[in-house]
Protein backbone atom coordinates (compact mmCIF):
# COMPACT_ATOMS: atom_id res chain seq x y z
CA UNK A 1 0.00 0.00 0.00
CA UNK A 2 0.99 3.20 -0.73
CA UNK A 3 1.37 5.93 2.28
CA UNK A 4 1.06 9.63 1.61
CA UNK A 5 3.49 11.56 4.24
CA UNK A 6 2.68 15.01 5.66
CA UNK A 7 5.63 17.41 4.85
CA UNK A 8 7.48 18.73 7.03
CA UNK A 9 6.21 20.94 10.42
CA UNK A 10 7.33 24.61 10.71
CA UNK A 11 8.90 24.09 14.44
CA UNK A 12 9.53 27.41 16.35
CA UNK A 13 12.94 28.00 17.85
CA UNK A 14 13.50 26.51 21.03
CA UNK A 15 10.30 24.24 20.74
CA UNK A 16 10.35 20.51 19.85
CA UNK A 17 8.76 19.23 17.33
CA UNK A 18 8.01 15.76 18.15
CA UNK A 19 7.94 13.57 14.98
CA UNK A 20 8.52 15.32 11.85
CA UNK A 21 7.09 12.98 9.56
CA UNK A 22 3.16 11.99 10.06
CA UNK A 23 1.93 9.04 8.55
CA UNK A 24 -1.54 9.63 7.14
CA UNK A 25 -4.17 6.69 6.24
CA UNK A 26 -4.35 4.80 2.73
CA UNK A 27 -5.95 6.45 -0.02
CA UNK A 28 -9.98 4.98 -0.13
CA UNK A 29 -9.22 2.88 -3.20
CA UNK A 30 -6.46 0.85 -1.49
CA UNK A 31 -8.23 0.00 1.45
CA UNK A 32 -9.33 -3.83 1.99
CA UNK A 33 -12.80 -5.08 0.06
CA UNK A 34 -16.01 -3.59 1.83
CA UNK A 35 -18.63 -6.59 2.91
CA UNK A 36 -20.87 -5.70 -0.15
CA UNK A 37 -17.89 -6.49 -2.28
CA UNK A 38 -17.22 -9.77 -0.94
CA UNK A 39 -20.55 -10.79 -0.80
CA UNK A 40 -20.98 -9.55 -5.10
CA UNK A 41 -18.19 -12.03 -5.64
CA UNK A 42 -18.84 -15.13 -3.11
CA UNK A 43 -22.58 -14.54 -5.28
CA UNK A 44 -20.73 -14.59 -8.90
CA UNK A 45 -18.91 -17.42 -7.52
CA UNK A 46 -21.58 -19.59 -6.51
CA UNK A 47 -23.43 -18.52 -9.96
CA UNK A 48 -20.36 -19.79 -11.58
CA UNK A 49 -19.99 -23.26 -10.00
CA UNK A 50 -23.86 -23.75 -9.75
CA UNK A 51 -23.28 -23.20 -14.07
CA UNK A 52 -20.35 -25.66 -13.96
CA UNK A 53 -22.01 -28.12 -12.01
CA UNK A 54 -24.95 -28.17 -14.21
CA UNK A 55 -23.25 -29.00 -17.08
CA UNK A 56 -21.35 -31.76 -15.98
CA UNK A 57 -24.72 -33.52 -14.18
CA UNK A 58 -26.58 -32.53 -18.04
CA UNK A 59 -23.18 -34.19 -20.03
CA UNK A 60 -23.33 -37.23 -17.37
CA UNK A 61 -27.07 -37.65 -18.59
CA UNK A 62 -26.58 -37.02 -22.14
CA UNK A 63 -23.81 -40.02 -21.18
CA UNK A 64 -26.42 -42.44 -20.08
CA UNK A 65 -28.76 -41.52 -22.41
CA UNK A 66 -26.51 -42.44 -25.01
CA UNK A 67 -25.20 -45.67 -23.56
CA UNK A 68 -29.36 -46.87 -23.08
CA UNK A 69 -29.40 -46.76 -26.74
CA UNK A 70 -26.60 -48.31 -27.43
CA UNK A 71 -27.64 -51.27 -24.62
CA UNK A 72 -30.88 -51.25 -26.59
CA UNK A 73 -29.60 -51.46 -30.52
CA UNK A 74 -27.77 -54.61 -28.58
CA UNK A 75 -30.91 -56.06 -27.33
CA UNK A 76 -33.09 -55.91 -30.66
CA UNK A 77 -29.44 -57.02 -32.92
CA UNK A 78 -29.58 -59.92 -30.68
CA UNK A 79 -33.19 -61.00 -30.92
CA UNK A 80 -32.87 -60.56 -34.46
CA UNK A 81 -29.62 -62.61 -34.90
CA UNK A 82 -31.76 -65.18 -33.08
CA UNK A 83 -33.65 -65.91 -36.20
CA UNK A 84 -31.09 -67.23 -37.95
CA UNK A 85 -30.91 -69.93 -35.78
CA UNK A 86 -34.21 -71.00 -36.48
CA UNK A 87 -35.96 -73.39 -39.16
CA UNK A 88 -39.21 -72.35 -41.58
CA UNK A 89 -41.51 -74.91 -39.12
CA UNK A 90 -40.42 -72.93 -36.28
CA UNK A 91 -40.94 -69.37 -38.09
CA UNK A 92 -44.10 -70.22 -39.09
CA UNK A 93 -45.01 -71.86 -36.07
CA UNK A 94 -47.17 -69.12 -33.76
CA UNK A 95 -46.45 -70.91 -30.55
CA UNK A 96 -42.46 -70.89 -31.15
CA UNK A 97 -41.25 -67.28 -30.98
CA UNK A 98 -42.12 -65.52 -27.97
CA UNK A 99 -44.60 -62.31 -28.37
CA UNK A 100 -42.50 -60.30 -25.50
CA UNK A 101 -39.18 -60.05 -22.96
CA UNK A 102 -37.94 -58.48 -20.74
CA UNK A 103 -34.02 -57.13 -20.74
CA UNK A 104 -31.84 -55.09 -18.29
CA UNK A 105 -29.10 -52.31 -18.91
CA UNK A 106 -26.42 -54.41 -17.18
CA UNK A 107 -27.75 -58.33 -16.72
CA UNK A 108 -24.38 -59.18 -14.62
CA UNK A 109 -24.94 -56.59 -12.16
CA UNK A 110 -26.84 -57.19 -9.14
CA UNK A 111 -30.28 -57.55 -9.33
CA UNK A 112 -31.34 -53.85 -7.33
CA UNK A 113 -28.04 -51.99 -9.87
CA UNK A 114 -28.98 -53.64 -13.31
CA UNK A 115 -30.33 -49.97 -14.75
CA UNK A 116 -32.91 -49.52 -17.07
CA UNK A 117 -35.89 -52.39 -17.81
CA UNK A 118 -36.10 -52.48 -21.81
CA UNK A 119 -39.62 -54.31 -22.39
CA UNK A 120 -39.78 -55.73 -25.63
CA UNK A 121 -42.32 -57.93 -28.20
CA UNK A 122 -41.53 -59.94 -31.36
CA UNK A 123 -44.07 -60.38 -33.94
CA UNK A 124 -43.66 -62.24 -37.26
CA UNK A 125 -46.02 -61.31 -39.79
CA UNK A 126 -47.14 -62.12 -43.51
CA UNK A 127 -44.96 -59.58 -45.69
CA UNK A 128 -46.67 -56.88 -47.27
CA UNK A 129 -46.14 -56.45 -50.57
CA UNK A 130 -47.50 -59.11 -53.58
CA UNK A 131 -44.76 -61.39 -55.41
CA UNK A 132 -44.92 -64.52 -56.21
CA UNK A 133 -42.66 -65.91 -53.23
CA UNK A 134 -44.44 -63.64 -50.66
CA UNK A 135 -45.65 -66.75 -49.49
CA UNK A 136 -42.26 -67.79 -48.47
CA UNK A 137 -41.20 -64.63 -46.86
CA UNK A 138 -42.20 -63.62 -43.27
CA UNK A 139 -41.08 -60.02 -41.58
CA UNK A 140 -39.52 -60.15 -38.14
CA UNK A 141 -40.15 -57.50 -36.24
CA UNK A 142 -38.69 -56.36 -32.56
CA UNK A 143 -40.28 -53.62 -30.44
CA UNK A 144 -38.30 -52.12 -27.69
CA UNK A 145 -39.68 -49.78 -24.73
CA UNK A 146 -37.64 -48.17 -21.65
CA UNK A 147 -37.39 -45.68 -19.47
CA UNK A 148 -34.88 -43.32 -18.44
CA UNK A 149 -34.63 -41.45 -14.87
CA UNK A 150 -38.57 -42.64 -14.94
CA UNK A 151 -39.68 -39.83 -16.54
CA UNK A 152 -38.02 -40.25 -20.49
CA UNK A 153 -39.61 -43.22 -21.64
CA UNK A 154 -37.89 -44.36 -25.54
CA UNK A 155 -39.26 -46.73 -27.77
CA UNK A 156 -37.07 -48.28 -31.02
CA UNK A 157 -38.76 -50.44 -33.36
CA UNK A 158 -36.67 -52.51 -36.13
CA UNK A 159 -37.62 -55.53 -38.70
CA UNK A 160 -36.35 -57.93 -41.57
CA UNK A 161 -37.49 -60.19 -43.45
CA UNK A 162 -37.11 -64.14 -43.20
CA UNK A 163 -37.09 -65.97 -45.97
CA UNK A 164 -37.87 -69.64 -46.48
CA UNK A 165 -34.77 -70.90 -48.67
CA UNK A 166 -32.98 -67.99 -47.94
CA UNK A 167 -32.02 -64.99 -49.65
CA UNK A 168 -30.38 -66.47 -52.41
CA UNK A 169 -32.72 -68.03 -54.11
CA UNK A 170 -34.97 -64.90 -54.72
CA UNK A 171 -32.57 -62.15 -55.60
CA UNK A 172 -30.75 -63.94 -58.59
Amino acid sequence: MKFGFAGRKQCQEGKSCGNQYARTLPFKSQKGGTLVEVVIAVAILAVMGGGIISSINYGLFMMRLARENARATQIILEKLETIRLYSWTEVTNSGFIPTSFTDVYDPQAPADQQGAVYNGSMTVSNVNFAASYSDSMRQFTVTLQWTTAGRINHFRTMSTYVAQNGLQNYVY
